[in-house]
């Protein structure tokens, strides 16, 4: 009897095992693929031209003028073509808004304590499923920056591929803390100047409570000024270890954040920075990247009005690390990076200094340059290739590929398009 039922368990354990490698899937074998004769761009080194990239298993396994094509590998003949590595757009809320005027779509934000919300976790309530995946990555974004934006302190941002819904991948997480000084609403407080401050006693608050952790428990220190989960939640930025990125628009609030970054010995990155160029040597000196975007309208707020278009030129002309991003926050039009990019390059910023700005440069600001960015071997094969230059409006993307696999799911709009084509 209790070898009957011990043969039932095992029985109903391979069962289980079965449908759970159904479910899931099985580990796909190792695929090979090689692009060839192409203008491939490796940021990380010269233009090759007539180049062939081989990628195996998702990673890249060589890249070069001569390299030899496996004889296993599906070839894509890329005579005409460019080929770079997938784009990194470093501000967005894609897979955590779906839709900005439904409230119950928006997962960006947090009630948090007295406007901030430093635990906040907004990739635990990543939206695989969203529509907004597919139409970024068919534009050559293969890794976003997806973080929340409401508040003081709006919480903890997360590194994200823009891999298949169904195994969407938090590549890092978290990867920054962001905080903001553009309007001061966000701190429940009348100016910019008293908005700093704020910032100032949270930071001050989160040092005090990570050095008297057991009085705070036994009730023996003073009231701070939030919450014991969000200053718990800042101990990895007050001790140099999780980045501080700083939404901040004037030259005025960009060296107040300066001077918090110094006084409490943070990592801090700016984004936005429309006034950096005021104030980029005092940024190069500090070793502050920023995030920033071309000036594609009019100033959308009182606090961008020194912007212009040379910003991104200037800073790196000054010796800034600068990522190029496209509205902090975006989530369908995450693409737009290609088009500021251009815009950058139109106002003074050297074409391969553009293209290192939506690639490599943000893969490096948010510590996961040794893995995409850049086409080496040993990395990840975040690959695209496209009909020509990728910084111009009229380039298509041909193929896209994250961590090695070739992705063609067709967008929603797509779907939409042949669904009412087939209703004429």
């Amino acid at each position: 009897m209790t070898r009957t039922v011990r043969a039932s368990a095992i029985v109903t354990a391979l069962v289980l095992v079965v449908c759970l490698l159904a479910a899931f899937g099985t580990p796909a074998a190792a695929q090979t693929v090689a692009i060839t004769n192409a203008r491939i761009h490796p940021v990380s080194g010269p233009v090759i031209e007539h180049g062939t990239i081989v990628m195996t298993d998702g990673v890249i396994k060589a890249v070069g003028a001569r390299v030899p094509v496996p004889p296993d590998a599906t070839t894509i003949d890329g005579e005409g073509q460019w080929v770079t590595p997938g784009l990194v757009n470093a501000a967005t809320r894609l897979g955590l808004v779906e839709i900005s005027g439904v409230e119950n779509t928006n997962d960006a934000r947090a009630r948090g304590a007295e406007q901030v919300a430093a635990a906040l976790e907004p990739w635990k309530a990543l939206n695989i499923d969203s529509v907004l995946w597919t139409p970024a990555r068919e534009q050559g974004i293969t890794s976003v920056v997806t973080m929340p934006t409401q508040g003081l302190i709006a919480g903890q941002a997360a590194l994200v591929d823009t891999a298949p819904s169904a195994s969407v991948t938090v590549r890092l997480a978290p990867v920054a803390m962001r905080a903001s000084l553009l309007d001061p609403d966000a701190g429940n407080t009348q100016s910019r100047a008293e908005l700093v401050l704020r910032l100032r006693e949270v930071l001050q608050d989160a040092v005090a409570f990570a050095a008297h952790r057991q009085a705070y428990e036994t009730g023996d220190t003073r009231t701070f000024s939030t919450g014991r989960i969000q200053l718990e939640a800042l101990g990895p930025v007050i001790r140099g270890e999780l980045p501080l990125l700083v939404a901040v628009d004037r030259r005025a609030e960009i060296l107040a954040t300066l001077d918090l970054g110094r006084e409490f010995k943070l990592r801090v990155i700016v984004l936005g920075g429309a006034e950096g160029w005021m104030v980029a040597d005092r940024l190069a000196a500090a070793k502050i990247p920023v995030l920033t975007a071309g000036l594609d309208n009019i100033p959308q707020s009182f606090a961008a009005l020194g912007t212009r278009q040379e910003n991104a030129a200037l800073l790196r002309k000054a010796g800034v690390p600068v990522a190029i991003i496209a509205d902090a926050g975006e989530t369908f039009r995450v693409h737009r990076i290609r088009q500021h990019a251009g815009i950058a390059v139109a106002a003074g910023l050297p074409w391969d200094e553009a293209l290192k700005a939506v690639t490599l440069a943000p893969a490096q600001i948010f510590g996961v340059g040794d893995r995409i960015g850049s086409l080496e071997p040993g990395k990840d094969a975040n690959v695209v290739v496209w009909s020509g230059d990728p910084l111009e409006l009229t380039t298509r993307a041909t193929h896209v590929f994250v961590r090695g696999r070739e992705l063609n799911e067709p967008s929603r709009q797509e779907r939409l398009v042949e669904k009412y084509k087939a209703l004429r």
